[in-house]
């Protein structure tokens, strides 16, 4: 049995005075035959704790149901964390920001207009309950209070950056509690008054969030919370990257000098992240700086999210590890022993051709079931959370040429007639039209829109993906559309043929195939391709981009084959013809990360 409590000098573990020093490493982000490897070498850290969001839309799956195994089994990271001699702390939402997909929040929200998303609104609390009612008997065994190793839980995340309603934190607080979860609550917020003051709840523990100066932000906290423990909750010692920007590092020796200052203090710290992992998938989410959901400024993150941490995203033990384990080595015993071993790679290869194509408008039937309504409407209303999602209708003609708009793009839309391309259209240029002439016999209208992540952060979470409002040619808005969601989660209907062409601006699968003797982990680069996504074994490594900064996609081993494997990109744009397997990362050019100002 643990029981963490504080008192007015710090934490205290079964009695006796207590610093926690934890890494948060998220389960989600991480293949689940990577959880011991992975929780071996936050150990040896120097971590006496982990810290892992729990994304509610991560768990709840298409059909509505929710699902704790394979992957999504809690429990398991959990109880490996346990034999790592590893406390946990847990962060179970319903919001959890962690750059994910919607906050960790369902898409299925936002079918409607009305919901009040993270706020004391009826509809978002029974939405709530249902989450609660569902993940809350997944963590009970877990509490150190049934001899589980989870010390603590959080209540939200950061809601003071979004908003002030009381009632509504005390709300998740007093749901955590009705249910049976007595170990310590806290919640974690910004190193700001205002945001301390939004997310505070009487008798919770106040903890804040920075990259730098902590002296200075646990000033900000004693004005809130004149007593007990003072813990940096998220401690930003990389950050993450977005598509087009340079990829984002933090300096060596002034993260190690920065941990040293917080440690000084004698507060205690969650380092955020000890690893980062991958947003595999349709995953990775979004930021958005702009007045409004169809105004400029969005900006999707990456796939890698290796956050620069000192364990990077396949494992390896960084400079940054060592410099990290030095100080905290000041403060905490180390775990003897030596350090792990850098996971094995693939041998570095090139695999010259594509075995076969398969045009995506070609294959529409193979992938999808129409759905018909008399305008355009977004995901959500259709039942779709994540992938891509098709728009057709017929234009009567003749019509001179005209300029084509789409009110409300989410979040790059191509366009087609008869099947040739047309051009693309992007969220970030609101304004931006398509010339359209249509001949006496009329045109066949394709829209395919490619869905980003979903807005992560920020008052933007309303972010709908497809078409949100409509479609129009010069003034006249068209109707009666045939849309196919396309969540592309199973692509062996695809019919790959050797005569496929490719051209560009026309959205094409590649299959490629190549033999493995030993599974290992390895980088997959394609050099010349546009933008797009990649599958290994049918799983969906993420998505590509030319724009970068990522220039390489993971591929853990575990999802490798022995014998033959297959490898499929869908190019949206710009095709070339080899893909290369590599042994080495490539995350793209630096920048400073801004966690040393935060």
């Amino acid at each position: 049995m643990i029981e963490l409590d504080f008192d007015d000098d710090g934490f205290r573990r079964n009695g006796a005075p207590h610093r926690i020093v934890s890494g948060a490493l998220h389960y989600f982000r991480v293949h689940p035959e990577l959880w011991d490897d992975r929780l071996a070498r936050l150990r040896a850290l120097g971590a006496n704790t982990v810290d892992t969001y729990i994304p509610w839309n991560f768990h709840e799956l298409p059909s509505g149901e929710t699902d704790f195994t394979g992957w999504r089994d809690i429990s398991r990271f959990v109880r490996t964390a346990e034999r790592h001699g590893l406390d946990v702390i847990l962060r179970p939402g319903p919001y959890i920001c962690a750059e994910w997909e919607s906050g960790g929040l369902p898409a299925r929200l936002l079918a409607t207009e009305a919901m009040g998303l993270r706020s004391s609104d009826p509809a978002f609390l029974a939405e709530v309950d249902g989450w609660f009612d569902a993940v809350v008997p997944e963590l009970l065994p877990l509490l150190g209070s049934r001899g589980g190793p989870v010390v603590a839980v959080q209540v939200e995340n950061e809601y003071g950056s979004y908003g002030n309603d009381a009632a509504y934190m005390a709300y998740l607080r007093d749901g955590l509690v009705t249910r049976g979860v007595d170990c310590l609550l806290f919640t974690a917020d910004g190193s700001e008054d205002f945001m301390q003051q939004g997310g505070a709840i009487p008798g919770v523990l106040a903890t804040g969030t920075f990259g730098s100066r902590a002296p200075e932000r646990f000033e900000v906290l004693r004005r809130q919370q004149p007593k007990g423990p003072l813990a940096a909750m998220e401690f930003w010692i990389g950050w993450f990257d977005r598509i087009g920007q340079p990829h984002h590092v933090r300096d060596v020796a002034e993260t190690a000098a920065s941990l040293d200052e917080l440690l000084a203090t004698g507060a205690s710290v969650n380092l955020y992240m000890a690893h980062g992992g991958t947003n595999f998938g349709f995953w990775a989410g979004a930021n958005h700086s702009g007045t409004g959901p169809e105004t400029a400024g969005y900006e999707p993150t990456v796939t890698s999210y290796d956050y620069d941490a000192p364990i990077g995203e396949a494992g390896e033990l960084t400079e940054k590890f060592h410099a990290l384990r030095s100080v905290i080595g000041k403060y905490v015993p180390l775990p003897e022993g030596g350090l792990p071993a850098r996971p094995p790679r693939l041998e570095p290869r090139r695999l010259e051709r594509a075995t076969g194509r398969a045009r995506l408008l070609d294959s529409l039937d193979a992938l999808s079931t129409p759905v018909h309504r008399p305008t355009t409407e977004p995901m959500e209303r259709v039942g779709q959370s994540l992938g891509l999602i098709h728009y057709r209708t017929h234009v009567p003609g003749p019509r001179p040429e005209m300029p084509l708009r789409i009110d409300g793009i989410g979040d790059r839309a191509q366009v087609f007639a008869d099947g040739r391309p047309v051009g693309v259209l992007d969220r970030n240029e609101p304004g931006g039209t398509l010339p359209l002439a249509v001949g006496p016999a009329g045109v066949t209208l394709d829209i395919l829109v490619e869905a980003l992540g979903r807005a992560n952060y920020g008052p933007q979470m309303d972010d709908r993906k497809g078409i949100r409002r409509g479609v129009q040619h010069e003034r006249q808005r068209l109707h009666n559309w045939e849309i196919r969601p396309l969540p592309l989660a199973d692509l062996s209907a695809l019919a790959f043929r050797e005569d496929t062409g490719a051209a560009g601006g026309d959205p094409v699968f590649h299959r490629f195939e190549t033999g493995v003797d030993t599974p290992a982990d390895a980088f997959l680069a394609l050099p010349g391709w546009g933008r797009g996504l990649l599958w290994l074994n049918g799983f969906l490594l993420g998505r590509y981009t030319e724009e970068g900064p990522q220039r390489t996609l993971y591929a853990p081993g575990p999802l490798w084959l022995p014998g033959r494997n297959t490898l499929v990109a869908l190019e949206l744009d710009r095709h070339a013809e080899a893909l290369e397997i590599r042994d080495e990362p490539d995350l793209g050019p630096t920048t400073r990360a801004p966690s040393a100002d935060y």
